[in-house]
């Protein structure tokens, strides 16, 4: 496989945590903090699971193992995410933007709905609407 489609320039690559390198993760990219509370934390979490007495000992080989392949698998899937998206035309990207842009505007209110002294209205069907900082419509006269 190359590295063009790495995240991680290569120059780089020498600064990031010993976890990250050796499961040559290229499109995750765990800090330093992250990477020691996904190897340290799982054999502590392991080690006192173990003196817990409520898994064995090989829990201390096992899970930070398991950890570590749950990365790397995160890592792929990002990866067939990434190719895949990279492969939508343009085309089909603006239609997706165009579909997703929230639609803001004002609601209307029905022409046979009435406004009550205590801040709800009543449509005709008897639904009743509550308003609470006003009694009435913003324009009374219109219908």
């Amino acid at each position: 496989m190359t590295r063009a489609w790495s995240t991680v320039a290569t120059d780089e690559e020498r600064y990031r945590p010993l976890y990250a390198r050796v499961l040559g993760l290229r499109f995750v990219n765990p800090g330093g903090v992250l990477c020691f509370l996904f190897f340290e934390g799982a054999v502590a979490l392991a080690v006192l699971l173990a003196l817990a007495e409520l898994v064995s000992w090989w829990a201390v080989l096992v899970l930070p193992i398991a950890v570590a392949a749950m990365v790397k698998l995160n890592d792929v899937v990002a990866e067939m995410v990434v190719r895949t998206a990279a492969q939508v035309p343009e085309q089909e990207r603006d239609r997706f933007r165009r579909q997703m842009e929230p639609v803001v505007g004002r609601a209307r209110v029905p022409t046979s709905a009435r406004a009550w002294p205590d801040g709800t209205t009543t449509d005709s069907r008897g639904v009743r609407y509550h308003h609470p900082q006003r009694a009435t419509f913003d324009h009374p006269n219109e219908q």
